[in-house]
């Protein structure tokens, strides 16, 4: 069971029945067969499964970047079926943030204007955005680097710029997709350490997609998915 009884308050996102089901194909592929889930504020979770599995589509449906078959995603009280695609996506800026493999940024800006991306986007004055930026690019250790553009930075971090970018509206929740998948084993130990860091200054959530056993285990808490459903792992 993923369930757990916790006032609204303590609760920045929930599932409820997630199914998804793909109709490309000579039949149906249902990826998702019900998935419950309840995250908690500050908690970090780890969502582990083989290759196909649906870890991604599922990531995907708590972003509000696809929409599922059946089933509610839930935001901070706010229902992703409920709300028209300008606010859903209102919601995912100022509310989530979002880390991927690959990281993402954009090749003609610098660090600094990389992360204030977002902040920008939220109609925040330019120079707020760039001072927040420089603040979130210090709390990851990047402050010496923030005028380099991603060409000249090392892969670690690229990745520590898309985590401040992550970070810099101060979201509810941040998913990640294989944060690590790229890295060296010593660089994805600082970024292991990092999350750490930062999830214990922050009320912030995260949820983490990855094959990285270490990187699951450094979690509050590791569910498995697994013919569609999430279930607690156990060890």
């Amino acid at each position: 069971m993923t369930e757990t009884t916790q006032s609204p308050g303590d609760i920045s996102l929930s599932c409820r029945g997630l199914v998804k089901t793909y109709d490309q194909g000579p039949a149906p592929v249902t990826v998702l067969r019900g998935v419950e889930l309840t995250l908690k504020r500050g908690e970090r979770l780890a969502i582990v499964g083989s290759s196909g599995s649906g870890k991604s589509t599922l990531l995907n449906l708590m972003g509000g970047l696809d929409v599922p078959t059946e089933g509610e995603v839930t935001l901070l009280g706010h229902k992703f079926s409920a709300v028209d695609d300008n606010l859903r996506g209102q919601l995912r800026n100022q509310h989530l943030g979002f880390v991927y493999q690959f990281h993402h940024l954009l090749g003609e800006f610098t660090a600094l204007e990389n992360v204030a991306l977002p902040q920008m986007i939220a109609g925040v004055s330019k120079k707020l955005a760039k001072e927040k930026a420089a603040h979130w690019l210090e709390q990851v250790g990047l402050a010496p680097r923030r005028a380099h553009k991603p060409s000249e930075l090392s892969g670690g971090e690229r990745q520590r710029v898309a985590i401040a970018r992550a970070l810099v509206n101060q979201p509810a929740c941040v998913l990640m997709d294989e944060p690590t998948g790229n890295l060296d084993r010593h660089t994805a130990h600082a970024i292991q350490d990092l999350l750490r860091e930062l999830s214990e200054k922050l009320a912030t959530s995260f949820v983490i997609v990855t094959h990285d056993e270490q990187l699951a285990e450094a979690m509050d808490r590791t569910l498995l998915l697994q013919d569609g459903l999430l279930l607690e792992q156990q060890g």
